[in-house]
């Protein structure tokens, strides 16, 4: 049985995805609310994406998350909450979609190859649980491609106003279908599953669904 590839976003509710955890993560294009995720964070959404990372056996990103993360992770894998997430990262495989040649430090890293989509989708051979985390450069490369089975978005209550959107104008026409329910956190945040339900559909509303 083949392996399956999520995407997990953190998103605001305009669709900004840039630099949720930390104020410096990514200051590209003058960003300057880095770090928005940390005072809408609760213990639900903590709880949620830590068994997911524990699931995981592959972690994809693009080159700049994966500078961000190989410049932090490697750092924090003492303790029980960070250490936990730190340790995970460390041990499991993770590969690197860069246009620019890669020479890792971090161990356990290979760069994928010129076509990076196509490299993603043939990890589903080697992998039972591969996630892309960030990389939303990347992801929209992913998302028009439909090279993934479930869009996972955790939308926050903030408004940003400017940045990184997971789906800026261009972005591929598609439709999605939700996977599961919602989960509300307890600072409001939700958590919405999708996966790819072919392109997009258009109708009438004025006409009766099923009408002929």
């Amino acid at each position: 049985m083949a392996g399956r590839i999520t995407i997990d976003l953190f998103v605001s509710l305009d669709g900004v995805a840039q630099a949720p955890g930390a104020p410096d993560e990514d200051p590209s294009s003058g960003f300057p609310y880095g770090g928005w995720q940390a005072p809408v964070a609760g213990e639900t959404d903590g709880r949620q994406i830590g068994t997911g990372i524990d699931a995981m056996d592959a972690l994809v990103l693009g080159r700049k998350t994966y500078d961000i993360f190989a410049g932090y992770w490697p750092k924090h894998t003492e303790g029980d909450a960070e250490g936990r997430i730190g340790r995970k990262f460390d041990a499991i495989p993770k590969y690197v979609a860069s246009r620019n040649r890669l020479e890792p430090a971090w161990q356990g890293t290979t760069q994928l190859g010129t076509d990076a989509v196509a490299a993603v989708a043939e990890l589903r051979e080697r992998h039972d649980d591969i996630h892309v985390i960030g990389s939303v450069d990347f992801v929209q490369s992913l998302l028009a491609a439909n090279a993934f089975d479930e869009l996972l978005l955790w939308v926050y209550p903030v408004v940003i106003g400017q940045g990184k959107k997971v789906f800026p104008d261009g972005a591929a026409p598609a439709t999605l279908e939700l996977l599961a329910p919602p989960v509300v956190s307890e600072k409001g945040a939700v958590l919405l599953r999708y996966g790819p339900a072919g392109p997009l559909r258009t109708g009438d509303m004025s006409e009766p669904e099923g009408a002929a």
